[in-house]
């Protein structure tokens, strides 16, 4: 037993990456803490500065924004300079990002609060392109998909203290909330690891193991890899409709998160803190639990076939809620969390599928994908603001989790 986990962290030159895999994995856990802490913003801004749902949707808008125009210029840094000046450009990021809320805080303007997210956002970017790759090269080859799995559990974790920390801090029940102090702790916190990888000295990703993993993936699947060398990426079309399917799955989510104490508080009647709470150890707290229990499942039933269960899950969770049901409608939040928790990754992995050596830019596209975050809160707080009907704009996600269901069922065609 010791010796398979030993291996896991082993590489074929007999190097132990055990410690980077650490520090590298403590990043997962920060971005997913920085995304879900929007989901208790939102709410905060509505209140604490008298703006409408669609005007709050902003603050994901900004940060999933930066994904888009931050995502080729990330990819362009770590092939130039190395992952190790990815990490360290997106933690610097993420820092000034985060304490650029002291000023905020003074100023109280929610336009320069949307540019401090900004700058967080284009700081998160930078992690995600880095990190993911390079956990799954910190180890042995055939441990890889073990490592990312177990790093994607902490960033579950993220996903669970940032509306617990953002609950204390903005619904303590006294005044306004106090918006400055976590995004101040975030940011000395970040800064403090950017220092602490900046002084490790990381292995960085040979270019040789690079063509070594494309040999491997030839070896494994000839006929798709050398079809995929004489074809343009864009004429795999698992490819293009995953693009389409990632797209609509982060929109799908980041609606859902943001959206969640208002709708909630709305039709439930309960507090904006015990609402925070239900997000954190009951929505994030399922979303943890399906990441960890997602790749046991998939070892023995086809990927495809378990996004498709998901997808129509969380699909029926949307028709609930479109009813405004209260306690059925948690419940239903609750069968959301855990039918979304593979879906990411998964649909990731099925869209860079046999792609052979158009896996690099494929994979910088679909980061690209991620933009949908910043569109459907903002439909989402204009059907709820011009209807004054919070469940009616459910129905965006719904329509989101339908062209996920159609991509599922669809994808053995498409491969063909």
């Amino acid at each position: 037993m010791d010796k398979r986990k030993h291996k896991l962290f082993e590489a074929a030159n007999g190097k132990n990456y055990l410690l980077p895999f650490v520090l590298v994995t403590t990043l997962f856990f920060l971005w997913g803490f920085a995304h879900s802490i929007l989901d208790v913003l939102n709410k905060h801004f509505q209140e604490s500065m008298n703006i409408s749902k669609a005007e709050s949707a902003l603050v994901q808008a900004v940060v999933y924004g930066g994904y888009f125009l931050m995502a080729i210029p990330a990819g362009r840094i770590i092939r130039r300079f190395g992952y190790r000046s990815g990490v360290l450009t997106g933690l610097t990021l993420y820092g000034i990002g985060a304490l650029l809320f002291i000023p905020g805080g003074m100023l109280l303007s929610f336009p320069f609060f949307l540019f401090s997210l900004f700058v967080i956002g284009c700081g998160l970017t930078c992690l995600e392109t880095a990190a993911n790759p390079y956990v799954t090269v910190l180890g042995s080859a055939e441990g890889a998909e073990r490592r990312i799995n177990l790093s994607q559990s902490f960033n579950g974790l993220g996903w669970i203290f940032g509306p617990l920390v953002g609950g204390l801090f903005l619904f303590s029940g006294e005044g306004e909330g106090d918006i400055s102090t976590p995004y101040a702790i975030i940011g000395i916190v970040v800064i403090l690891v950017a220092f602490i990888f900046s002084r490790i000295k990381l292995p960085e990703i040979e270019t040789e193991e690079d063509s070594c993993a494309e040999q491997t993936s030839m070896e494994g699947s000839s006929v798709d890899s050398h079809a995929s060398a004489q074809t343009s990426l864009w004429q795999h079309r698992n490819f293009v409709w995953g693009m389409a399917a990632l797209f609509f799955y982060v929109a799908a989510q980041t609606g859902i998160n943001s959206f969640f104490i208002n709708y909630v508080t709305e039709n439930a009647s309960i507090s904006n803190s015990e609402a925070s709470l239900l997000l954190s150890f009951g929505g994030m707290g399922l979303f943890m639990l399906g990441r960890i229990g997602g790749s046991w499942v998939m070892s023995r039933i086809k990927a495809e076939t378990v996004l498709l269960v998901c997808a129509v899950g969380a699909a029926a969770a949307m028709c609930i809620l479109l009813t405004g049901a209260g306690t059925l409608g948690v419940a239903a939040f609750f069968l959301c969390y855990l039918c979304e928790s593979i879906m990411f990754p998964t649909i990731f992995a099925l869209a860079i599928r046999g792609l052979g050596e158009h896996t690099k830019t494929a994979s910088s596209l679909l980061i690209m994908c991620i933009v949908g975050g910043a569109v459907a809160p903002v439909i989402m707080g204009a059907i709820a603001d011009y209807s004054h009907n919070m469940a009616l704009s459910f129905v965006i996600p719904l329509i989101c989790f339908v062209i996920i269901c159609c991509y599922a069922a669809a994808y053995r065609k498409l491969c063909s």
